[in-house]
């Protein structure tokens, strides 16, 4: 009988603790992305939407901005064309240094407000602009409005929300107990770039799969671009409805499904910007979505507490996703040391891959080809063809890697107590035509 050394054994029970690992990881992760992959072609038993009881509806656009003159005017002119007079399109300048107000101020329209904040006030982030927002309106231009008939709409400084969007969202509000609504997101300028065209792939397969599907637990989450949301709904969470995170969107999602609202996702609309061309650029921005993320794992005592149900279990897995996501980094490594080896010994003449390589494969690119279908379906009224959108599919597997650098340097700033970061850059836009005005705008 041959011993083993204790270092040999060691590694053993690790490689078996390893690969044990790896498989009930991927497992669920298929398990769950089919799951919601099939439940998203239906709409959910509980959603009945009555559209002659949702009654007058009043909308209010906020633009938060930090130095956007590239892009804002474009962004006003494009909410301006809405059909309706139902809204009003108000943009905070967030103690801007560029011309961003001046900007807004060169268009004459009554529709358009704009609420300048100033330092030391300014400046303390997204959520923090938004809550100086909601408390001015609370106090002033909205003071006798409904608050069960007004929606705040947030739109990022570069979107371009489509104009059927307010009729397509409205009828969601005709249930009290929806305190939001997220529409589709998707990239502009997609056909000019390859990294903004898997960028735009990410966001399609997310809420055709992921946010259609967990309609049916209820478990809707907020973006931060594209979200309406009742004035009741915010006001229920206090005077300060966004919080400081880094992912304020992720936050004001889960607190107000703890509050016992329900989100909603509209997909029959979508709001566009701006993709990243460049990867450090992209890598940067994301890290900053990790860590706001890795930051949001605190919400989850909240959850347990005052979600029921699979939608408790749901957001509990999304927020703890950050987590698993270190873990898949580090089995990947692992696996691709493997594949290094594999090929060294096939180079010797040993064949130690067989059947290895196409499970392998399947279980790396599978998903992403079944899911370049969803994104065919959206893409097919533009041209592309299903076998484009399935190499597409392959590419997406390697550009998701991104997430691992993303996520690492997210908790090295985490470590090191890092929490500020600088915007992501925007394009500059052609200047539009200006909206024809629809006259004043009332305010209910």
């Amino acid at each position: 009988m041959t011993s083993v050394g204790p270092g040999l054994g060691t590694l053993d029970i690790l490689d078996e603790i390893c690969i044990g690992a790896a498989v009930v990881l991927v497992g669920f992760s298929l398990l769950y992305g089919m799951s919601l992959l099939v439940a998203s072609r239906r709409a959910p038993r509980h959603r009945r939407i009555q559209v002659d009881a949702v009654g007058d509806m009043f909308f209010v656009f906020l633009l938060p901005c930090l130095d956007e003159e590239r892009v804002i005017a474009n962004s006003v002119r494009r909410l301006l064309a809405i059909p309706g007079d139902n809204y009003v399109v108000m943009v905070i300048d967030d103690a801007s240094t560029d011309s961003t107000a001046a900007a807004v101020e060169g268009i004459d329209d009554p529709r358009v407000w704009l609420f300048r904040r100033t330092l030391p006030e300014a400046r303390q982030g997204k959520g923090e602009a938004l809550n100086a927002a909601v408390r001015y309106l609370a106090s002033g231009p909205l003071r006798h409005a409904d608050p069960q008939r007004t929606a705040v709409v947030i739109v990022d400084a570069d979107g371009r929300l489509e104009p059927q969007a307010v009729a397509a969202v409205t009828p969601y509000f005709a249930d009290p107990q929806v305190g939001a609504v997220q529409v589709g997101v998707r990239i502009n300028n997609r056909v000019t770039s390859r990294l903004a065209r898997m960028q735009d792939m990410e966001f399609v397969i997310y809420t055709e799969v992921f946010q259609r599907g967990r309609r049916h637990l209820r478990s809707v989450g907020l973006g931060g671009n594209g979200q309406f949301m009742r004035l009741a709904a915010l006001q229920s969470l206090g005077d300060s409805p966004w919080s400081r995170s880094l992912t304020e969107d992720l936050d004001m999602g889960v607190r107000l499904l703890a509050g016992g609202w329900r989100n909603e996702f509209c997909h029959t609309a979508a709001v566009h910007q701006q993709g990243v061309t460049e990867l450090g650029r992209l890598i940067r921005q994301r890290s900053r979505w990790f860590q706001g993320h890795l930051m949001s794992i605190r919400l989850v005592p909240k959850v347990l507490r005052e979600v029921p149900g699979a939608a408790a279990a749901d957001l509990v897995y999304h927020l703890t996703a950050p987590l698993l996501l270190l873990i898949a980094s580090c089995l990947t490594g692992s696996f691709a040391v493997s594949m290094v080896a594999a090929l060294a010994a096939a180079a010797t003449g040993h064949n130690p891959i067989g059947w290895w390589l196409l499970w392998t494969y399947l279980l790396s690119f599978g998903p992403a080809v079944v899911y370049s279908t969803v994104y065919w379906r959206r893409e097919r009224i533009e041209g592309s063809g299903l076998l484009r959108c399935l190499l597409w599919g392959h590419l997406y597997v390697l550009y998701g890697l991104m997430w691992y650098g993303a996520g690492w340097w997210a908790v090295a700033r985490v470590l090191r107590g890092q929490h500020g970061w600088v915007k992501t850059a925007r394009s500059v836009e052609q200047a539009e035509p200006v909206a024809v005005s629809a006259g004043t705008a009332g305010v209910h």
